[in-house]
């Protein structure tokens, strides 16, 4: 049965919500609540995400928003669906590509804008669950904790270790959590959500408001989200218990069979499991 409001958690549902010019203040306001004072955003264009790579195997972020406020700060926003190997490694380096692009031809004297990479995770990434943390702020900084460099930075929001109910909603940005992580639960819009804002984010998710070109498509998003969801939890578990005999890596190949089998695209596969799109397609090639 299909929810009153999409699950924003599918990229078509996320897109819909964040990555289009009609919904852009809805991306200014929820970025707002996650950046300082001397950051706020007044307004931003989107980029294209595919700018940040410089190999076809590298563009394969399904989930990317790229975009620059008007006075040049860059964010990268995604929304990721499943726990990936060396995912803080990505988030670096698809942040320092944002750093790179800002280089210059000629006579440069290297002076760089703020990048911020947000990550909404439908995962916890965490492995310890004593250092599990719903939000984590990161930047550099020295060895007495001093902020060393103020122009890179990092939002991690893992919610599935966010908690709070209704009445427990302090602040707009808990709000805005709330608004996301429950968003295809509800049935009416919630008297704390009834706010301009939200009001908008409540009709833009509305299915019914879909034509029947951007259904069709959003049904299609939310069986790859459901089957991604089974799949890689059998397929994981499965994994694990081979893992534990011939290692990590073997496991990893029983996910990527599996993921195969079930009809799911090759750069998909890679991006579950951490294996090379070569190993991916060697295993195509070998399983027909």
């Amino acid at each position: 049965m299909i929810s009153k409001y999409f699950n924003p958690y599918t990229d078509f549902g996320f897109k819909k919500l964040f990555g289009e010019e009609a919904s852009k203040d809805l991306l200014v306001d929820f970025l707002n609540q996650l950046l300082p004072p001397q950051h706020q955003i007044a307004k931003l264009s989107f980029k294209n995400p595919e700018s940040l790579a410089d190999t076809i195997d590298e563009r394969k972020a399904v989930f990317d928003i790229y975009c620059e406020s008007s006075t040049g700060e860059r964010f990268i926003v995604e929304m990721q669906k499943a726990k990936m190997q060396f995912f803080k490694d990505r988030s670096l380096f698809y942040s320092t590509s944002a750093i790179r692009e800002q280089g210059q031809k000629g006579v440069w004297n290297f002076k760089l804008l703020p990048v911020y990479f947000i990550a909404i995770l439908d995962f916890k990434y965490d492995e310890k669950e004593e250092e599990r943390k719903f939000r984590r702020d990161v930047c550099l900084k020295d060895q007495d904790g001093d902020v060393f460099y103020d122009k890179l930075h990092f939002k991690f929001l893992q919610m599935p270790l966010f908690n709070k109910t209704e009445d427990q909603l302090e602040t707009h940005f808990d709000k805005w959590v709330y608004f996301l992580k429950h968003l295809e639960d509800f049935d009416h819009i919630p008297a704390i959500l009834n706010e301009p804002i939200f009001q908008k984010g409540f009709e833009i998710a509305q299915v019914s408001h879909l034509d029947s070109d951007q259904y069709d498509v959003y049904l299609k998003s939310v069986l790859s989200y459901n089957e991604a969801q089974a799949t890689i939890d059998t397929a994981f578990m499965d994994g694990e218990k081979k893992g534990k005999i011939e290692g990590k890596i073997e496991g990893k190949i029983e996910i990527a069979k599996t993921m195969l089998a079930k009809g799911f695209d090759m750069e998909t596969v890679a991006e579950m499991t951490g294996l090379s799109i070569s190993d991916i397609t060697y295993l195509h090639q070998s399983s027909q």
